[in-house]
């Protein structure tokens, strides 16, 4: 945790006394007030909605020692003589995101633990859950939580960690060029792991190469002494490779693979399972969620904790018993019989593909039906991208097909050139009226998939299945 007087946050971020003494302990760091524990600093941000100098008090009833702000504001002082403690500093800073970095910066540089970066187009989510539950059987482990994955998530991560912690995994989320190299100066990761490139930020980036070459930040990133760990079936890894300063440990299905899996199944609740092998030998593994693609973010974890010198039966108990981020394929039974596939948190081409092939592996008893909406991001591909992914689904397994959004009609239409029975397709302009065809729609035995990009809000039609507004008849 970030352990720091006064005097050495003042000098870290550049910041003005304005209010307390300088040898004030600091202990942790909060941008929400709600997440303030004794001890810890309030940065308060203004955003275009909330303006957090307006919950200096609150901060300073849950214990905060020190307050960072970017205006001598009138509330925050009578805050604070309200609050009657002459340990809490008050701090002027002229940028509360440079603070943030310049903290989270300083913190890591005082970490000895190995810090593994992991960026990609898909999959990178699952893949630091993955790693988490791998490391953590044996190791003090601290990893990015939510979407803590940017320039202010990072450095929130990384004060996170402390002198006990074993391992750091930091997520790594990419907008445009730089941005990771940005985050890697700020976390200077130990390894970095490049789950694979697609097209999502297309429409931000132009071209596959130059995300590839975005992603390569990270590669490029970690020292000669450090480690590299890429996709052996991802056709950017190779030129991602030149660019590595460090060794580079592949992993994939084939048998190049440093790590690679065999005999790759899904079991009857509809879990992938394979052999695991790897120059410490083999191992049989069933992974905890459905998903074949499941399988390389499974093996890139058994990769770093390999790595890391873990025990073969370390990496297996690990996968096995690895739980996941909210909205990624979170699968559970409704209290009506319904089987639901939640992977709401966002969507590319790439995803779509995995989830609808995780969709065909679930048993079902009845129909299955995928809920799918927009996906974000595409720039030109967007039109097309959408409706080659409805073409495949007329020949996927999912018996219905419901869109929701402009851009997810395309989908629609794509799925009814394919072949889709007009019948089995509906269109929807949003998640509630999504939520009210499933009402009517729905039966015992179902499993839906609901996928889209964030900004869609499709776990809206996930509580909406959980919840019916239209109850069931006897």
């Amino acid at each position: 945790m970030l352990t720091l007087s006064v005097g050495t946050l003042l000098e870290v971020t550049g910041g003005e006394l304005l209010d307390g003494p300088t040898v004030t302990m600091v202990n942790g760091l909060a941008i929400d007030s709600r997440e303030v524990h004794p001890g810890a600093a309030f940065v308060a941000f203004t955003g275009e909605r909330v303006d957090g100098h307006a919950f200096a008090a609150d901060a300073l009833a849950a214990g905060a020692r020190a307050l960072l702000i970017t205006r001598d504001d009138v509330g925050v002082r009578a805050a604070i003589d309200q609050a009657g403690r002459s340990e809490v500093a008050l701090v002027l800073v002229a940028d509360a995101h440079a603070a943030v970095e310049s903290l989270g910066a300083w913190h890591r540089s005082r970490l000895m633990c190995p810090v593994i970066g992991i960026t990609g187009s898909t999959g990178k989510t699952t893949t630091k859950d993955f790693v988490r539950s791998v490391l953590a059987t044996r190791m003090s482990v601290v990893a990015t939580s939510g979407n803590r994955n940017n320039e202010i998530g990072v450095p929130l991560t990384l004060m996170e960690a402390g002198a006990s912690t074993e391992a750091l995994v930091v997520e790594m989320a990419m907008r445009g060029v730089g941005q990771i190299e940005h985050l890697c100066r700020i976390a200077r990761p130990t390894a970095g792991l490049v789950t694979n490139v697609g097209v999502s930020h297309i429409e931000v980036l132009g071209s596959e190469e130059a995300i590839a070459s975005a992603k390569g930040e990270l590669v490029r990133a970690v020292p000669g002494e450090g480690r590299v760990f890429l996709n052996a079936d991802d056709a950017w890894s190779e030129v991602l490779a030149r660019g590595a300063q460090a060794a580079v440990t592949t992993y994939g299905l084939g048998p190049t693979a440093s790590v690679s899996a065999r005999d790759v199944s899904v079991a009857e609740d509809g879990k992938p399972r394979f052999t695991l092998v790897c120059e410490q030998g083999t191992a049989e593994v069933r992974l905890p969620t459905p998903g074949r693609h499941n399988v390389y973010n499974a093996l890139a974890a058994a990769a770093i904790g390999l790595y890391l010198e873990l025990s073969l039966d370390d990496v297996r108990e690990g996968l096995e018993s690895a739980t996941f981020s909210r909205w990624r394929m979170e699968t559970f039974e409704s209290a009506s019989g319904v089987t639901v596939i939640n992977d709401a948190y966002n969507a590319n081409p790439t995803s779509m593909r995995a989830a609808l092939s995780a969709l065909a592996d679930v048993p079902a008893g009845g129909r299955r039906i995928a809920v799918l909406g927009d996906m974000a991001e595409l720039g030109s591909l967007a039109e097309l991208a959408h409706f080659q992914l409805g073409e495949e689904i007329a020949g996927s397994a999912a018996d219905v097909l419901i869109t929701v959004g402009e851009r997810a009609r395309r989908i629609a239409e794509g799925a009814l050139a394919g072949g889709l029975d007009e019948a089995s397709v509906r269109t929807c302009a949003t998640a509630a009226e999504a939520s009210e065809v499933l009402d009517d729609l729905l039966g015992q035995g179902d499993v839906v998939l609901v996928k889209a990009s964030r900004v869609m809000g499709l776990e809206t039609v996930v509580e909406g299945i959980i919840e019916p507004r239209v109850q069931p008849s006897a």
